[in-house]
């Protein structure tokens, strides 16, 4: 068993992790995050300096996740299949929230672009490593001929990078799958994914 103080670390992460989700980095207090964790004010300030530090050590956290989440969502019998399950893994998971929160990324992009660096530069190779890894299984699909060979692997991870981030904004916005499955519906017309290798996402 870990020893008290990780736990306590531990439960500090998961618990900000969860109110950063849906409030955002600057709408959130220090009074905010003793609520949510259940620890005292000298408990949280021995494991953290501050609510950057307490950002930070949240988005290294959930960054593994997410591309372990990707890295197991990428897989099917062929690089065709393999994207059309990460596409429905997508959805999957944020029907499950509800469509509450969004992407954390995604949210800390807008919010701390502009006014924060360092959680831009973290957030930004979040982007890189998903978009990275969405490159390589569209270009082996394109060499097996599941997806349009016309057009660049990094330009098409690229673009549907991009376009979920929107989608997932919008489904958050009206709290309806909608936006967020027709854009992979589109998604999937874009690459020219072949049919033998979809799922319904009905």
């Amino acid at each position: 068993m870990p020893p008290k103080g990780e736990l306590t670390r531990q439960k500090i992460l998961d618990a900000a992790s969860q109110v950063f989700w849906r409030q955002g980095f600057s709408a959130t207090s220090i009074n905010d995050l003793l609520a949510a964790t259940g620890v005292t004010k000298g408990s949280l300030y021995f494991h953290f300096p501050g609510k950057d530090e307490i950002g930070l050590a949240v988005l290294r956290q959930e960054r593994e996740r997410f591309l372990a989440f990707v890295d197991a969502s990428l897989s099917g019998s062929s690089p065709g299949a393999a994207l059309d399950s990460f596409f429905s893994a997508a959805l999957t998971q944020h029907r499950d929230n509800r469509f509450v929160g969004g992407c954390l990324f995604g949210n800390t992009a807008l919010e701390a672009s502009d006014t924060a660096p360092v959680f831009a530069e973290l957030v930004a190779g979040v982007f890189a490593d998903w978009q990275q890894r969405l490159q390589g299984w569209i270009a082996r699909a394109q060499e097996g001929g599941e997806i349009r060979p016309d057009l660049p692997a990094g330009q098409l991870a690229e673009f549907t990078v991009s376009a979920l981030e929107g989608a997932i904004m919008q489904a958050r916005l009206t709290k309806q799958e909608g936006p967020l499955a027709r854009c992979m519906t589109t998604l999937r017309t874009l690459l020219n994914l072949k049919p033998s290798v979809q799922r319904s996402f009905q």
